[in-house]
């Protein structure tokens, strides 16, 4: 099972491939990257030709892109309000996502660098190079 954290500008890397085209890994991605989709598509960030409203986009990640979305559940503050923060790191979304990753046991491919500091934390993490 793997977590999914990438951009439109990010380029795939091997390893992340592999995951990707292993057709027994499911590609999830969190309800806290669908809330920074629709903020980033609000304030036009984000721009589509092919979805003409968040609406319409935010459905195709499942329907189109076979990406399951996952809650952000009380389980999943209860790991976030353990996590030991790494200095210079104060996004409170990546921190949401970093505790749903290590709740859930899923890697979590991202091109962030920072998400590697929390490998120590039990994160199972693959860095995707932009």
């Amino acid at each position: 099972m793997v977590y999914l954290l990438l951009k439109e500008e990010d380029n795939i890397s091997n390893e992340t491939n592999t995951i990707i085209d292993d057709y027994n890994s499911l590609i999830y991605t969190s309800s806290i990257c669908v809330m920074e989709i629709i903020q980033l598509y609000r304030i036009g960030k984000i721009k589509s030709k092919d979805f003409k409203t968040v609406a319409t986009l935010i459905d195709a990640i499942e329907s189109e892109f076979f990406i399951k979305i996952l809650p952000f559940e009380k389980v999943h503050t209860e790991t976030l309000s353990k996590l030991k923060v790494i200095d210079g790191h104060n996004d409170p979304f990546d921190h949401s996502i970093i505790s749903q990753a290590i709740t859930d046991k899923l890697i979590l491919v991202s091109s962030d660098l920072k998400f590697k500091n929390y490998t120590k934390q039990n994160l199972d993490f693959v860095f995707n190079k932009r």
